[in-house]
């Protein structure tokens, strides 16, 4: 029966007198994350593919199993929100959503026939300079197994996808959003300024001056979690970014500072070093630099292939830094 068409019979098939949380089912905590998420119950229906009939159904039947309201509805536009009872019971609803998003994916990983997989997330930059000598490395010490490439531009989707079961492991930057997610420490990237290599700036044997950054165009990322925090630590500090325009693409930023169309604020990694038309200037702002990160779900079985990927990971950025300290590069 599609969930559209179900009546939610269970909070009326509890056992024992009084006692209707036997009749508590996944798809109730499933509906008020989605409301939560969403803030209205039409969105909710749109993220799980239901009915709008169907999800109020399912969150009034689950309001009669814990026997308390958990919704606030305002009526009209406004948006729908947990009252104190639903956002403790959704912060509970989250924890059991995710271990049976674990169970599912690893059963799908015992059933699954032919050669281990692993799914893996990378963003640009890591993709770059970290992925080809890991993938090189692994494919020698590991050949039958096949790694599959999840790429995006922020960490937040990968996050989800690695919560849900969909990734085994992923790159993402520190501090982790809120999740099961275990992960150990990469590397701290730190930032520069690019510009354009015949700049003032270019010759300068000095990192620039506070007035200097304040009076630059910058072009910058248009989704990239670390940066916009940099950006926030500028404005905190009393420096207002001249942010011009902004772009997800690493090379189209880079190739936009070579054309003398403006500067921009990247992490290191994210440089390509073999370009004679742009500069990397080091920063001397008291930057924090973004630390890199690989992650995994915290309830999900961790085999050998998992191990191994993840000690490679850590061996070739931890060779990445020492040689790139040892010609200068990384500050």
């Amino acid at each position: 029966m599609s969930a559209s068409n179900d009546p939610d019979s269970s909070a009326h098939g509890a056992t024992g007198v009084g006692d209707m949380w036997p009749g508590l089912h996944i798809r109730h905590l499933a509906a008020l994350a989605a409301l939560a998420r969403e803030g209205s119950f039409g969105r909710a229906a749109e993220r799980l593919g239901y009915t709008q009939s169907a999800i109020s159904q399912q969150i009034a039947a689950l309001e009669r199993v814990v026997g308390q309201r958990l919704v606030e509805r305002p009526g009209g536009m406004r948006r729908i929100t947990l009252t104190p009872a639903g956002r403790l019971l959704h912060e509970h609803g989250m924890t059991i959503l995710s271990r049976v998003a674990a169970a599912r994916a690893d059963l799908a990983a015992v059933s699954r026939r032919g050669p281990a997989s692993l799914e893996v997330g990378v963003y640009q930059s890591v993709g770059a300079r970290i992925i080809p000598e890991v993938l090189q490395r692994f494919a020698r010490d590991h050949p039958d197994t096949t790694i599959h490439l999840t790429e995006s531009n922020t960490d937040e989707e990968l996050l989800a996808l690695l919560e849900h079961g969909q990734l085994d492991l992923t790159f993402a930057v520190l501090p982790l959003a809120d999740g099961p997610f275990e992960w150990v420490e990469l590397l701290r990237d730190p930032y520069i300024l690019i510009v354009t290599a015949g700049s003032a700036l270019a010759r300068c044997k000095r990192p620039p001056t506070r007035a200097e950054v304040t009076a630059l165009r910058l072009i910058g990322f248009r989704e990239c979690r670390s940066v916009h925090a940099a950006e926030e630590q500028l404005l905190a500090s009393g420096i207002v970014p001249r942010i011009i325009l902004r772009s997800n693409d690493n090379r189209t930023i880079q190739a936009l500072v070579a054309a003398g169309v403006g500067a921009a604020l990247i992490p290191r990694l994210a440089f390509e070093r073999h370009d004679d038309a742009v500069v990397a200037v080091s920063l001397d702002l008291d930057l924090p630099p973004r630390t890199l990160a690989l992650a995994w779900h915290r309830d999900r079985q961790v085999g050998p292939e998992l191990e191994a990927f993840t000690r490679l990971v850590r061996e070739g950025c931890s060779a990445l830094v020492n040689s790139s300290v040892a010609v200068g590069e990384w500050t």
